[in-house]
């Protein structure tokens, strides 16, 4: 099974190609790449899109716009290539390629995202328990590594791999394949912007 996988919800955009559970490309960049990147890693792979079995796009939470453009460029080319979706947290991503750690995702207004309890929440940094020891990653731990570290945590290396939601791991933790429009964001909380009439 060829699964094609992106999450746009960070600052850094990525995306993987992957056959059965074997990655076999891999690209970073910025939201509005993204298609791009899929563009590249078929043509690197040797392989023509209608030869993809399934998408995998990250549902957030994170920066509005990144996860819009990146559920409408999954349901595009879900319609286009008439092939399933399944949506897979940024948290969770995030998690899985750094077993034990705490993601934390910079979510604007002095906060971040973080799962509590298995749910995700956005709060202040200054805010989040963690026990003395406790790795923590993503764009978030990295923004507010002072205050995390002040807490007892530990923030890998700026340049870390671990602080990108890797579409590798979107792939592997995806379960339920089905049409595009199912497939929702997770924006945790109410937009900036109110409709007036």
């Amino acid at each position: 099974m060829v699964i094609l996988g992106f999450d746009t919800a960070t600052r850094v955009a990525t995306s993987a190609l992957i056959r059965d559970a074997e990655v076999l490309g891999e690209r970073t960049s910025r939201a509005i790449s993204v298609l791009q990147d899929v563009d590249q890693l078929l043509r690197d792979a040797g392989l023509e899109p209608p030869e993809l079995d399934a998408l995998v796009v990250g549902t957030g939470p994170g920066s509005f716009t990144g996860l819009r453009m990146g559920l409408a460029a999954a349901r595009g080319l879900a319609f286009a290539l008439e092939i399933p979706v399944a949506g897979v947290s940024t948290l969770e991503a995030l998690a899985a390629g750094s077993p034990g750690s705490v993601p934390v995702i910079d979510a604007g207004r002095r906060e971040v995202f973080v799962l509590l309890d298995g749910e995700p929440r956005a709060l202040r940094a200054a805010d989040l328990e963690l026990e003395p020891g406790t790795s923590c990653v993503g764009d978030g731990a990295v923004r507010y590594r002072a205050q995390l570290e002040a807490a007892g945590a530990i923030v890998p290396p700026d340049e870390g791999e671990v602080h990108l939601p890797r579409a590798r791991f979107h792939a592997l933790l995806a379960q339920d394949f089905g049409p595009a429009e199912l497939v929702q964001p997770v924006y945790v909380r109410a937009p900036d912007a109110t409709v007036t009439t």
